[in-house]
C-alpha cells in the first residue's frame, strides 16, 4: 500500500511540472503584428517645392525667357525696403489647411469641412477616414503693421475659398466713375489644391513607419503664387528739375479684385489697385544688380525715375499659371498707370499712362516701364489748386505722346 501511495504522489508531482511547463510556454511573447485601424489612418501631407521666385521665371513665348532684371532701372535700396518690403517674394512659414470629405464619390460637392488651426512648417499630419478627400492649403497672412488687406470668404460656398482685397481711402484719379475708389494691394498669397485623394482600406500607396508604428501616405502638393508682383517705373528724360517729387499716390487700373484659391483664377470684378511710389533722381539706366562701380554706369544715360512696387491678383478671368505665353491672355480691360507728382512751381498733377499692352504681356507680373520726355510735357500753371491730368496713350513706336488737358 505504501509503495502505491508513493507512486501516486510521484505521478501528481510529474503532472504539476508538466502543467507549469505548458503555462510558461503559453506566456511567451509573440512578434508584434502591425495592425491598422479600419476607420482611420495617419497621413503625412508635406507642402513641397515652394519655389517662391517662380514669378520671375517664365517664358514670354515658346523660346524666350523673361529677364525682369534687364528691364528694371529704378533699383531697390534700403529706403525702398522700408516702404515696400523685399523686392520679390518672402518664404511663407505658416499655412492654413482645409479638408473636404466626399465619401465614396470623387469630385463630389463639399458638404462639410475640417479646418484645423494654422500650422508652421512644410508638413501637416492628421487622420483620414477611408474614401475620397479634397485638400486646400494657403499661407497665413502676416503683415509688419498688423493691418491685413485680404478678406477670405469660406461661407458663401464650401466648394471654394475666395480672397478679396479691401477698398482703400484713396480716390482713383482716372476712369471715373468706373473706378471712383481704389483698392489696397493684396498681400503675397500662395495656394495648393488637390482633389479626389483616395484613402483606400487595402493600404495602396501607404508605407509602414516603424518609428511611429503607423501606416503613412505622403502627399506632395505644389504651391503656386496667386498674387503677382508688378514693378512700375516712369522714366523722366530731360526732367531737369521740372518734377520735384511724387507724393506717393499711384494706381494701376483694370486688375481683379479677388481670386479663387482652389483654381488660381482671378475674378471678373475690375478695380484700380493703390500703391506707393517715390521719385529718385539721376538714376543710371543700367540693368538691376549692376555694381555701383561698374564702368557701364559712368557712360550710361541718367534720368529721374518714379518707381513703385505693387501686388495684384492679376487680370480679370485669367489663370496665369496655365497660360503658356501672352497669346493665351483673354483680358478685355484697359489698364492705366497713374502717379501723382509735384512740379517745381508747387502745382501737382496726376500723370496717367495707358499700359494695357505691357500688363497683358506680363501676365504673371513683371516690370511696367513708361518713357516720358519731359520736354513734351507742359508745366501746369493753374492757380490755387492742382494742375492738369496728363494722359499718355501707349503706342507701338513708343515715341508719340498725347496729352489730354
Amino acid at each position: 500500500m505504501r509503495n502505491k501511495l508513493i507512486s501516486l504522489i510521484g505521478l501528481l508531482i510529474g503532472l504539476i511540472g508538466l502543467i507549469n511547463l505548458l503555462t510558461l510556454t503559453s506566456c511567451e511573447r509573440e512578434p508584434v503584428l502591425h495592425l491598422y485601424d479600419s476607420q482611420t489612418i495617419t497621413t503625412d501631407i508635406p507642402v513641397v517645392d515652394l519655389d517662391l521666385k517662380v514669378i520671375w521665371d517664365y517664358q514670354l513665348t515658346f523660346d524666350v525667357e523673361y529677364d525682369w532684371q534687364a528691364e528694371w532701372y529704378y533699383g531697390w535700396d534700403e529706403n525702398d525696403k522700408v516702404i515696400y518690403g523685399e523686392l520679390g517674394y518672402s518664404q511663407p512659414t505658416t499655412f492654413n489647411l482645409r479638408r473636404y470629405y466626399t465619401g465614396a464619390v470623387p469630385y463630389a460637392p463639399h458638404t462639410t469641412v475640417i479646418a484645423p488651426p494654422p500650422f508652421t512648417g512644410s508638413h501637416y499630419q492628421d487622420r483620414f477616414e477611408w474614401g475620397f478627400w479634397d485638400v486646400l492649403v494657403w499661407n497665413e497672412i502676416k503683415t509688419i503693421d498688423g493691418v491685413q488687406s485680404l478678406i477670405f470668404d469660406e461661407q458663401t460656398t464650401l466648394d471654394s475659398v475666395t480672397a478679396f482685397t479691401n477698398q482703400s481711402m484713396h480716390a482713383s484719379r482716372y476712369h471715373v466713375p468706373k473706378y471712383t475708389r481704389s483698392f489696397y494691394a493684396p498681400e503675397p498669397l500662395f495656394a495648393a489644391y488637390d482633389q479626389a485623394i483616395e484613402i483606400r482600406s487595402d493600404l495602396k500607396g501607404f508605407v509602414y513607419d516603424e518609428e511611429r508604428n503607423v501606416y503613412v501616405r505622403q502627399l506632395n502638393m505644389m504651391m503656386y503664387p496667386i498674387t503677382y508682383i508688378y514693378l512700375t517705373q516712369v522714366i523722366l528724360h530731360n526732367n531737369r528739375g521740372r518734377i520735384t517729387s511724387a507724393d506717393g499716390n499711384a494706381n494701376l487700373s483694370g486688375m481683379a479684385r479677388y481670386t479663387t484659391l482652389n483654381t488660381g483664377t482671378a475674378g471678373d470684378d475690375p478695380i484700380a489697385v493703390y500703391f506707393n511710389s517715390t521719385l529718385k533722381t539721376n538714376c543710371a539706366l543700367v540693368p538691376y544688380g549692376t555694381p555701383t562701380d561698374a564702368p557701364s554706369r559712368a557712360i550710361a544715360e541718367h534720368a529721374d525715375i518714379i518707381g513703385g512696387r505693387l501686388m495684384t491678383f492679376g487680370m480679370c478671368g485669367q489663370t496665369p499659371r496655365l497660360i503658356k505665353d501672352a497669346s493665351g491672355v483673354t483680358d478685355k480691360e484697359q489698364h492705366y498707370l497713374d502717379v501723382t507728382v509735384q512740379f517745381y512751381n508747387g502745382m501737382d498733377s496726376t500723370l496717367v499712362f495707358d499700359v494695357t499692352n505691357q500688363v497683358r504681356q506680363h501676365y504673371k507680373g513683371g516690370v511696367i516701364t513708361v518713357e516720358l520726355d519731359m520736354d513734351t510735357v507742359p508745366i501746369p500753371k493753374r492757380p490755387g489748386g492742382s494742375g492738369f491730368d496728363a494722359v499718355v496713350k501707349e503706342v507701338e513706336d513708343g515715341g508719340t505722346y498725347e496729352f489730354e488737358m
